[in-house]
């Protein structure tokens, strides 16, 4: 279905190709998983297979790419569109419609679907991706999730025969990732879509996977039998890492499957006492206090009356189903975004005394709370990194420079001012964008899936990250979907659903006992209550 023979892509003024001499088939009715360390050239290889590189990035493509017998170098993207459907990494970027119901209609009306056609399959798809409850609502009052949700519906309505997905469940809570999958799945199985995947969180996906293409960053791309690529792929899911550590063979790749050779692991981790957890700092001094927080969006409450207190040396990981109100509760904690009830105060030690970050200007609230949001480029609009950084010296009144040491320092190596930001991977992009607002000092730091587009190891760093910054006595909030990452990073959790808190507690106690919210290695060893492979690694050592 699709093929790839002898290709190489040069992106313009590169020095080095992005895809070397890369030959393979994908046949129908096939899931093809694509893994790789960020800015390896995954989204690259996605792109390819319908034309939208070269013919919209620029550069030097060599070689043929097919689709069901069609070249793309004969036929423009367009021509491609009732044969590949393609979701990227932004959804909202895709939106052409106002309303959630227009969209899933309007790749049809494109292609003269018929109209009780359209009207059967959009009813279809939001049943398949439980979306029915927002037919009518507005594009932009969605949610990350949600509007990832309804990318990947607007492009299931038009019954492709390739879906390319680029970091589908990315901004997906884990039941909707779930829901999302079982769909995709089902259109594999059921109706022979060959489906091109690209995902970091490999431990979604991994199961259900037919092939697995690793994208080895020096252009060369290999493909295997997940077992076997899993054995030695520099980016592996938690459940791999812990097969690897206890010396299972063949590698599980599932929670059904790692559980039945477990036991053996789990009497050798019974005599071992679990790690000490939480925050190395004990002062617990509030940075930030909220109370009666209220948002409100027209008709709908986004958050009810919501109480929270940050403290100095801690990491808070907030989680909750998508549209929950994590992200309209941090942006109404850092000033921004709207309040319509209650009060947030910063820098006293009660809810008296304290500034209200709303109460200020721009540039002063960034002294208080530092809020990096689900797409960190939204922040950057200026042509190179030298100038976002120069910029942020300024208006934070630093000495010259801070920025870009503080880039330095988060990335853990040096970048090419000149780059415009535009042109990072994503893991550079929320690297700068933190950098900046650090650059202003801020006691209180919220970061809004900061996760998303993040290898493994570029998580780890990031949690490496946090917890310096909680060591140097600032407050740190994390909304995220990801379980594994609070389950490394996080020293309590709070869980809000209807934009209500109802579960607050130490990260270990909340996860650990939440079907929903537990990381993988929690889930195998239970009901023992280890986090992660680096505690399993460091009680067997």
């Amino acid at each position: 279905m699709i093929r790839f023979e002898k290709v190489s892509f040069t992106y313009p003024e590169a020095s080095v190709p992005t895809l070397l001499d890369v030959d393979l088939e994908i046949p129908e009715g096939e899931l093809c998983l694509v893994i790789g360390r960020t800015g390896s050239g995954k989204t690259t290889l996605l792109r390819a297979v319908n034309g939208l590189v070269p013919r919209f990035t620029g550069g030097h493509l060599a070689g043929a790419v097919s689709v069901d017998g069609r070249s793309t170098r004969d036929s423009p993207p367009r021509e491609f569109a009732h044969l590949v459907g393609v979701v990227g990494q932004d959804p909202i970027a895709g939106f052409v419609t106002d309303t959630v119901e227009q969209e899933l209609a309007y790749g049809m009306e494109q292609l003269s679907v018929p109209s009780d056609v359209m009207r059967t399959r959009v009813e279809e798809t939001l049943d398949l991706l439980g979306i029915a409850e927002l037919r009518n609502r507005a594009l932009t009052d969605l949610s990350g999730g949600q509007q990832q949700r309804v990318a990947i519906g607007a492009v299931l309505t038009c019954h492709p025969k390739v879906l390319v997905l680029d970091e589908p469940t990315s901004a997906l809570d884990p039941t909707a990732a779930e829901e999302v999958l079982a769909a995709i799945t089902r259109l594999v199985h059921d109706l022979g879509t060959t489906v091109l995947l690209a995902e970091h969180r490999l431990e979604r996906v991994i199961q259900y996977a037919d092939r697995v293409l690793q994208i080895n960053g020096d252009g060369s791309v290999i493909d295997g039998l997940p077992a076997d690529m899993m054995v030695a792929a520099p980016v592996a899911p938690p459940i791999v890492r812990l097969g690897r550590a206890a010396g299972w063979s063949p590698l599980p790749l599932s929670v059904r499957d790692a559980r039945r050779v477990a036991g053996a692991l789990r009497d050798r981790l019974a005599m071992h006492d679990l790690p000490a957890r939480g925050p190395r700092t004990a002062d617990g001094r509030p940075l930030l206090t909220a109370r009666d927080v209220v948002v409100r969006y027209g008709d709908v409450v986004a958050v009810r009356e919501l109480d929270l207190t940050l403290t100095s040396g801690e990491i808070v990981g907030v989680m909750g189903r998508n549209g929950s109100g994590k992200s309209s509760l941090f942006w109404a904690l850092q000033g921004s975004g709207p309040r319509a009830g209650g009060t947030v105060t910063v820098g006293a030690t009660d809810a008296v005394g304290g500034t209200d970050p709303r109460s200020v200007g721009a540039s002063d609230a960034r002294r208080l709370v530092g809020l990096v949001p689900q797409t960190p480029s939204d922040l950057l609009y200026l042509p190179t990194i030298a100038d976002e950084c120069d910029a942020a010296d300024r208006e934070s009144n630093a000495p010259a420079g801070t920025a870009r040491d503080l880039l330095e320092r988060i990335l853990g190596e040096t970048v090419d001012p000149e780059v415009h930001p535009r042109d990072l991977s994503e893991g550079q992009r929320l690297a700068l964008v933190l950098a900046i607002q650090l650059c202003a000092a801020p006691n209180v730091v919220l970061l809004d899936e900061p996760t998303r587009g993040l290898d493994y190891g570029a998580k780890r760093a990031l949690a490496r990250l946090l917890r310096d910054l909680a060591d140097e006595g600032r407050a740190v909030a994390v909304s995220t979907h990801d379980v594994e990452f609070v389950a490394a990073a996080v020293d309590r959790v709070i869980v809000m659903a209807q934009g209500e808190i109802v579960a607050d507690g130490a990260a270990a106690d909340v996860v650990a006992a939440s079907p929903m919210f537990a990381p993988q290695v929690s889930k195998i060893l239970a009901p023992q209550r280890w986090l992660t492979v680096e505690e399993v690694s460091d009680a067997l050592e």
